[in-house]
């Protein structure tokens, strides 16, 4: 039996109601998205998604856990989905809160196909970017920890602006030595300019001091 091909993006539809969920499947369907049903927020939790980007739709009144309730439990998780809250009873507080969380929009029935559909648009487009995104810090993550132990601490000085010399003084090695292992660096990292292994290292977290030794001694 030939396996079904995985989507390139799936829109998750969380809705009690199967009318409106098979309304939202023939509306995505017909601008070429694959959706995916659920019809409570404990029934999506069971399924485990393939590794391509979504979006949720979630209806606000569910039937266990709110939407809003699920909201947080999705954050909980760590898991990162764009959501987009329908609702036939929300109210500006409710709206706010959701939006505060991170939703993509908070619409309420009746509302317009186009509106829903760039909803949509956004929340996918958020999400493949974060997976872009975390692609991106595996990726360096994976050739900073090529670096061995030496360069490690050389790049931290480095990302702080500290010239061959300095590095050279303060890790008590020749001039010589610390540009080698500064060109050993640039080599792992594939880093074509300083200003480009300082865009890694920020990537990586040296902003928030990560990658940098302590400069106070």
């Amino acid at each position: 039996m030939k396996e079904r091909a995985i989507p390139e993006q799936i829109v998750f539809v969380i809705d009690d109601d199967a009318s409106v969920r098979d309304s939202l499947k023939n509306l995505l369907e017909s601008v070429g998205l694959h959706a995916k049903l659920f019809d409570s927020a404990q029934t999506f939790m069971k399924f485990h998604p393939p590794e391509v980007p979504g979006c949720l739709i979630l209806d606000v009144r569910l039937p266990g856990l709110s939407g809003l309730e699920f909201q947080n439990e999705l954050l909980r998780r760590g898991v990162s989905l764009p959501i987009i809250f329908i609702t036939g009873h929300g109210d500006i507080p409710m709206s706010v809160r959701a939006m505060k969380l991170g939703a993509v929009e908070f619409l309420t029935k009746p509302f317009r196909d186009q509106d829903l559909l760039e909803a949509v648009r956004v929340g996918l487009d958020r999400d493949r970017a974060r997976r872009k995104d975390l692609k991106t810090v595996a990726t360096l993550r994976e050739r900073y920890e090529t670096l061995t132990a030496r360069e490690k601490e050389v790049i931290g000085f480095v990302v702080a602006g500290l010239a061959n010399k300095q590095i050279a003084a303060k890790m008590g090695i020749s001039n010589a030595t610390a540009k080698v292992h500064r060109a050993n660096i640039m080599r792992k990292m594939q880093a074509h300019s300083l200003a480009e292994l300082l865009r890694m290292a920020d990537v990586l977290g040296a902003g928030s001091g990560n990658l940098r030794p302590d400069l106070m001694e």
